[in-house]
């Protein structure tokens, strides 16, 4: 199995629900940040694809049909060379409301890792967005120009915007799959993420 469509988006743009409607609309699993908590040998293959030492894309994602979120979305050109007949799905949203829940969410969780985890994401960050997580206009900056340098970049041919509230059809006019007549799925809101980490913090 090869990847059939590609996540461009950063975190905390609505990924988890992506990840919940391409595998619904797929029928294989997506991959997006979740899998590494259970695939913790995937930490080091991406601290050393953050450092330039890459992986077999392949064979690292055998048996997924889908790539979201961090870290895969760092990698996306790499991916879309990997991967030359599948659409880059570039999921966004306003800056100031990405900041508000990445700042509530993802960012402080990053800060705290350690051992492993701490070497993975301080590569990723370093040299795929910024090392500055806890400064609000670096990472509005960062997170700007990932934006527009996917829009940039990507061919127009295989680019698909996203952002949540788009539900289903951008990505079934992608995929050629007729829009299934279930609700888009939402989740791992803030309120969820917050509750799952620590649920004194909901």
């Amino acid at each position: 199995m090869s990847l059939r469509i590609i996540g461009a988006g950063p975190g905390r743009t609505g990924t988890a629900s992506l990840k919940a409607a391409l595998e619904q609309l797929l029928g294989a699993p997506c991959y997006h940040m979740f899998e590494v908590e259970n695939r913790t040998g995937d930490l080091a293959v991406w601290r050393d694809a953050a450092g330039g030492h890459l992986p077999d894309w392949n064979r690292f994602f055998d048996g997924y049909a889908a790539a979201v979120d961090w870290p895969a979305a760092a990698f996306w050109q790499e991916l879309a060379a990997a991967f030359p007949d599948a659409p880059i799905l570039l999921s966004y949203r306003d800056p100031d409301d990405w900041w508000r829940s990445a700042h509530a969410t993802i960012f402080p969780s990053t800060l705290r890792a350690h051992g492993e985890w701490r070497e993975m994401l301080d590569a990723l960050f370093s040299n795929r967005f910024t090392p500055s997580l806890d400064d609000r206009d670096a990472c509005v900056e960062a997170y700007l120009n990932h934006i527009e340098t996917v829009r940039r970049r990507a061919p127009a041919s295989r680019l698909v915007e996203w952002s949540p509230g788009d539900g289903w059809k951008p990505l079934c006019n992608a995929l050629g799959i007729t829009e299934p007549d279930t609700p888009f799925p939402h989740t791992n809101s803030t309120r969820e993420f917050l509750a799952r980490r620590d649920p004194s913090d909901a």
